[in-house]
């Protein structure tokens, strides 16, 4: 870490001093003995989260069987999953194992607004596969004509994307203009979280609070608001069909989305109701929650789909099968 004040850049706006900081130190878990065995612990996640989505990638790229809607809805969020870890782990492992915690001003932002995109387009992915379980349940005969329609999915995923973009480029331009008291400010967190860093500004920081708001509102609670409705409406489908067997076989293809919906969702709402409801939560305590439902998900998504989805499981056997089979 570089002696404070060494890099600072400081201009004079509406007669009061406008301060950037260089960078940030990014503090991590705070006196907690042994954290570095968690960082190694997420170091081995990484491995296997990249080894799992790109296993999952080629089989659905490769396999035209699965060139459907819902296995687009499922590459996207592979792809994501890669990315969102990427953009994460790496830069956390650096940090607490080679005790390399300052980060730059424009490098800081840069892993801000691609953790939080990319995270955003998690939960977009999982509404997507949502749609897709409502439209197969609740219009079984149209079924087939609306999810096979490739253009409209993809003009569902592009939307998503711009709307994520959007909103995160207007949470990075308000964190340009925050003022910070120190050269180098203390971040709370593991990473570039936007909410620590826009906290600890001595400026006003209501329009930050705001576009917080609307940014979890917009990217976390609309899309799980419409899979709970979603839902909604598939049990009371369900409901209505009167063989057992028929019901249970329904409620396993919907098994899989549910997991991966609760696995990812349930960390975000722990961590940010409590935000709300309590003026303060224990900063290691938000550091293992909030990790944890970004490095999770993108591991135990391709793997629970792997195993639980027999169209997935039928092309690795046809691929291990030709492997195995094939001519010298």
């Amino acid at each position: 870490l570089q002696e404070p004040g060494a890099h600072m850049e400081t201009t004079t706006q509406d007669l009061s001093n406008f301060t950037r900081p260089v960078g940030f130190y990014i503090r991590g878990f705070y006196a907690l003995k042994n954290s570095e065995y968690y960082f190694i612990f997420l170091a081995v996640i990484y491995v296997f989260t990249l080894a799992a989505n790109l296993t999952l990638m080629v089989i659905i790229w490769f396999s035209e069987v699965l060139h459907t809607p819902k296995y687009m809805a499922v590459f996207s969020l592979a792809v994501v999953d890669v990315s969102l870890s990427s953009a994460l782990i790496p830069k956390a492992v650096n940090m607490y194992l080679f005790d390399s915690k300052f980060i730059y001003f424009n490098a800081c932002l840069a892993q801000m607004f691609f953790v939080d995109f990319f995270a955003s387009m998690e939960a977009f992915c999982l509404c997507v596969l949502a749609y897709d379980r409502l439209i197969a349940i609740c219009f079984p005969l149209r079924s087939h004509t609306i999810n096979t329609n490739r253009k409209m999915m993809l003009v569902i995923m592009v939307s998503c994307w711009v709307l994520a973009f959007a909103i995160l480029v207007a949470a990075l331009v308000l964190i340009t203009h925050l003022s910070f008291c120190k050269p180098v400010p203390t971040v709370m967190s593991y990473f570039c979280d936007h909410g620590p860093i826009f906290q600890i500004a001595c400026s006003d920081n209501s329009p930050n609070w705001k576009i917080t708001v609307f940014f979890l509102f917009a990217v976390i609670y609309v899309p799980l608001g419409f899979i709970l409705m979603s839902y909604v409406f598939i049990i009371l489908a369900v409901s209505r069909i009167t063989s057992l067997d028929g019901r249970w076989k329904t409620f396993k293809t919907c098994s899989v989305h549910l997991i991966l919906v609760a696995i990812f969702f349930t960390p975000f709402l722990v961590t940010y109701t409590i935000t709300w409801i309590y003026t303060k939560i224990d900063g290691n305590t938000r550091i293992l929650n909030t990790s944890l439902s970004a490095v999770l998900p993108p591991l135990l998504n391709p793997i629970i789909y792997t195993l639980k989805t027999e169209e997935v499981l039928e092309q690795i056997r046809k691929t291990f099968w030709r492997a195995r089979h094939k001519p010298d």
